[in-house]
């Protein structure tokens, strides 16, 4: 259980909170404007690199550009988390410790398998870690409010499907097929391009009111990732607009039986709609069987089943070969065993449960509020991700639980 209050550890706070939640001292310095740089690095910016890359116009001088950006912000981001407690008290929320402590037997896995795993499962590892930790404290931090931060979230949405739309070749997007490349072996696959587009989306998604923006951002988001050829991507958010619908409505009773009728016609229609589009893999999306990618996973699912069935309590750390992992949860269970598969299941599906119940169930007054979307849409996806083709590392795990704290603690 994650209850909204906080454990305080007695310190008196030595740098004074106003009331309206705006600090000073040091952590103005080192507060959200931290969290917001380094949103636009590791998002619009890898995304900004690759595209240089992809197209030659620069060498791979970070390499993939991820790694490197995050151990440059990692300093100032932890600085400015610690700060932020210190300015509280050191009040340290529920969510924070139940997230923290997964972090922390996580690592504590790292260390003690360090060089007793092979297929470099120990630096795959500690990226995960290093990533997740980070998008916790961005998404904890940022202010998402902010007219200009929207704004110029949404120009670098439109920079990137300009991008995505100017360079497909035959109803695809992939850079490195170009062969412009002076280092091909850095530019990013499509899961790159699809995460630092996705995560953005669902940002000002959540953040936006008029319904005719949420339309054209909708029509905008999958087109995009249609062309990009992100097909978990393209169905999270296919799968996110009837929840941002239902919140939006005034009569969700309604807005159900619209979606009935919407699909209906979707199913009556889908022939044509398909013949209307460029053909690429996204479209194995509508049976799986013919997807050599889904038989693979599926094949890799059975392997890490046949490892659970072997190892069932500890897991048997960075058994498979280098990037045979489990493509869904089901990883976690294989390296972390079953205490952290179940302590990752809990710190996701309480926190869906809680919003469900109070959004949903109860019509909580704060239920409408874009922190409680935000929070729900993020963990709803990555969810759905998790099942279906995500490693237990992945990153948008520590923003949808960040997203959650924020919306917990009231910030």
């Amino acid at each position: 259980m994650l209850p909204a209050d906080a454990i305080a550890f007695p310190a008196p706070p030595l740098v004074q909170v106003h009331a309206a939640g705006r600090r000073t001292g040091p952590l103005g310095l080192l507060g959200p404007a931290w969290a917001e740089l380094a949103f636009w690095l590791l998002f619009p910016g890898f995304f900004a690199y690759q595209t240089l890359l992809g197209l030659g116009l620069i060498r791979a001088y970070l390499g993939g550009y991820f790694a490197w950006i995050s151990l440059l912000m990692f300093a100032p981001l932890l600085l400015s988390y610690l700060l932020r407690m210190r300015a509280c008290g050191w009040r340290v929320h529920r969510v924070d410790a139940a997230w923290l402590a997964f972090l922390a037997y996580y690592a504590t896995i790292i260390v003690l398998h360090m060089g007793l795993a092979g297929g470099g499962a120990t630096s795959h590892h500690t990226l995960g870690l290093l990533y997740m930790l980070l998008l916790f404290v961005i998404f904890k931090t940022l202010d998402f409010e902010s007219k200009r931060f929207q704004l110029t979230l949404l120009a670098s949405l439109l920079a990137m499907s300009a991008v995505v739309f100017a360079y497909a070749v035959d109803g695809a997007f992939y850079l490195a097929a170009l062969g412009a490349a002076r280092d091909p072996e850095s530019v990013a696959t499509y899961q790159g391009f699809s995460r630092s587009y996705l995560l953005p989306m669902v940002v000002l998604l959540a953040c936006t009111r008029r319904a005719s923006l949420r339309w054209a951002l909708y029509a905008l988001g999958l087109s995009t990732l249609y062309i990009n050829t992100a097909r978990s991507e393209f169905g999270a958010l296919l799968f996110l607009i009837p929840l941002f619908e239902l919140h939006a409505a005034r009569s969700r009773l309604v807005m159900l039986m619209l979606m009935a009728a919407a699909i209906m016609l979707l199913q009556f229609n889908l022939d044509a709609l398909v013949a209307a589009v460029p053909g690429n893999r996204t479209l194995e999306l509508l049976d799986l069987s013919h997807s050599t990618s889904a038989s693979a996973r599926h094949a890799l699912t059975e392997q890490a089943l046949r490892t659970i069935a072997d190892h069932p309590i500890m897991g048997d750390y960075g058994s498979y070969p280098s990037g045979r992992y489990a493509h869904n949860i089901l990883s976690a269970w294989v390296d972390l065993g079953l205490l952290g598969f179940a302590a990752l299941l809990a710190l996701l599906l309480y926190p869906l449960t809680h919003l469900a119940i109070h959004g949903y169930l109860l019509g909580g007054r704060t239920s409408r509020d874009h922190r409680y979307l935000l929070a729900w849409s993020l963990l709803a996806s990555t969810l759905l991700l998790l099942c279906l083709s995500h490693f237990f590392s992945d990153m948008l795990i520590g923003a949808a639980l960040g997203a959650y704290a924020r919306y917990r603690a009231g910030d």
